[in-house]
């Protein structure tokens, strides 16, 4: 078997090698930036059946900050609205077409929600 050639530094996976037993890497570490407040999120309210087998959900878009924010936001629409859901990739998927509900629920934390579609 071949081995992989290596082209670029974009090929190493992001690593930074150094033979400099004396370099201070504190500076490279990766901190997560914080989540903005609720007044500054932007975020769009769709339903979707896409993927779903014809079962309708409500998808909350647009969300900017740590995942770990994000979850804890899902969980609470789960419990506000009595229903389940999920968070995958951004964004926050609850059951069944609730959007003025979870609308009126963001809006009382702060959020401008969008509703978008139909």
């Amino acid at each position: 078997m071949r081995k992989k050639r290596l082209n670029s530094f974009d090929d190493l996976g992001g690593f930074v090698f150094s033979t400099n037993k004396d370099e201070d890497f504190s500076s490279f570490d990766a901190d997560q930036p914080e989540t903005p407040k609720p007044e500054e999120q932007r975020l769009e309210a769709h339903f979707s059946t896409k993927g779903r087998a014809g079962k309708i959900v409500t998808v909350i878009k647009g969300f900017e900050g740590v995942e770990s924010d994000l979850k804890e936001l899902g969980k609470f629409l789960k419990s506000k609205c009595g229903v389940g859901g999920s968070v995958k990739e951004g964004e926050i998927i609850i059951q069944g077409n609730i959007r003025d509900k979870i609308i009126s629920i963001l809006e009382k934390e702060g959020y401008s929600v969008k509703r978008v579609g139909g």
